[in-house]
């Protein structure tokens, strides 16, 4: 059995907020504004994964007009949907995510990331990519106005009786 999940997930930029990428906090002046932690690394894993399972999106699963919720760890609830991945019978294969950000330089916190990810979604680092990328100055991610992320997670089980 194998499945294929796509994990999206934007926030804006503000003032008075820590910058957390992928379960890593980044020295920044700027943080991502988000009734959780407004981690959007993690959140569009936890989308490719909620995706995968073919259970909706993390909206469904984690609203951000539930009080629980509010300022939340995202690594907290990357465990909770890996429990659903191994109840389905499932295990992560491999992911492959990228940011979108103009600043800071991610490039020396990319290999924190990947091992905070890796090991939450108990794979090897080998088989958890994750890249930054910019939009040359185009778009709100451009203007510094927010943060975006794309993921994508394949899922093998040896079972059938998955969602």
């Amino acid at each position: 059995m194998f499945r294929i999940g796509h994990g999206y997930d934007v926030h804006r930029l503000v003032e008075g907020r820590p910058l957390v990428l992928g379960g890593v906090e980044i020295p920044h002046t700027l943080g991502l504004e988000g009734h959780s932690d407004a981690d959007v690394l993690t959140h569009a894993v936890m989308d490719a994964l909620i995706g995968a399972l073919g259970m909706g999106d993390i909206g469904q699963h984690f609203p951000d007009t539930d009080p629980a919720y509010k300022d939340a760890d995202s690594m907290a609830l990357l465990e909770r949907v890996m429990i659903w991945v191994k109840r389905d019978g499932f295990r992560v294969n491999n992911l492959d995510a990228t940011i979108v950000a103009e600043r800071p330089k991610l490039g020396p916190f990319l290999g924190s990331m990947r091992e905070r990810l890796a090991e939450a979604i108990e794979t090897p680092p080998t088989q958890a990519n994750i890249k930054a990328t910019t939009t040359e100055g185009l778009g709100p991610c451009g203007r510094q106005e927010g943060m975006a992320a794309f993921a994508v997670v394949s899922l093998v089980g040896e079972t059938v009786h998955g969602r």
